[in-house]
This record gives C-alpha cells, structure tokens and sequence, in this order.
C-alpha cells in the first residue's frame, strides 16, 4: 500500500488551514480550531492502529467524532490554537503516511473497524487496515476539508 492518495487529501487540507480566514461555526458544528485538533486526534488513534498492524498486534479502531469533544476542546487549548494544531496535524499526518507506506501485505490485515460519516457510511464491523485507510482519505479527509472551506469569511 502507498500513501500518495492519504497524501494529496492531507496537502488539500492543510493548504486549507494554511489559509486562513475562518469564521465562528454556525450553532452546534467544529470550529476550524476543532476540526484542526479532531483531525490530529484521529490521525494518533489511526497511528496506533497501524503500528499494531505492522506488529502483528490486533487492533480495534473507533473514530470518536461524536464522543471524544472535551479531548479536542483541551487539544485546541495545549496547542495554543489553529497555528500550533497546524503544526501538530502535520506531524501526525506526516506520521500515518510513512506508517502507511510500510504496510505492505499488512494493510489487507483485517481491524475491527467504528466509524460514522454522517448518513454517509457507518462501518461496525472488522475491514482491511487498507480500506479504512482508503476512507479516511477519501471521505473523512474530504468532509472535514469541506467543513473548513464552509467556515471561510474572506
């Protein structure tokens, strides 16, 4: 497996963040600062799994969007805000995509797997670390870089 698409949905976002310019959320959604430490956050736990992978370990891997809100509130306030989860992201961003470039036949290595993307997908069952790899880059990724880009005032 090779990250060249993990890659490119990573560069969109922080090209994003880079930018600047966001807004206050509209009522009961992530703020840029949120999304940024949520973004962080996931990439660590993502990070575990696939070192377990490499491992040989066996791994369980929940996306905690919904319930893990108070850890990124404390996130955004240990990072200092959008620049220092900016540089945080790209370390952990960095991270996963060298993890992932070593996984090799590993990424066929089934993980129990808990996401929700919305109405989207809902996966509550074991995957192939390279498939939930695959939709984190290819739904996660991008619906978070369409939240940011909806937060944008200038």
């Amino acid at each position: 497996m090779e990250s060249g698409g993990l890659r490119r949905a990573y560069d969109a976002l922080l090209g994003e963040i880079d930018a600047g310019g966001f807004g206050p959320p509209p009522e009961g959604q992530l703020s840029a600062e949120q999304i940024v430490a949520h973004l962080a956050a996931n990439d660590e736990l993502m990070t575990e799994a696939t070192e377990a992978v490499l491992a040989g370990s066996p791994f369980a891997y929940y996306d905690l969007e919904t319930i893990h809100r108070p850890q990124v509130d404390a996130l955004v306030v240990e990072c200092g805000g959008l620049d220092g989860l900016a540089t945080l992201f790209r370390a952990t961003s960095q991270k996963l995509c060298t993890l992932t470039d070593r996984l090799g036949l590993a990424a066929e290595t089934p993980v129990e797997t808990h996401l929700r993307e919305g109405f989207d997908l809902n996966v509550d069952q074991p995957l192939p670390w390279g498939r939930t790899l695959d939709l984190h880059a290819h739904v996660h990724l991008p619906k978070h870089l369409a939240q940011l880009r909806m937060l944008r005032t200038g």
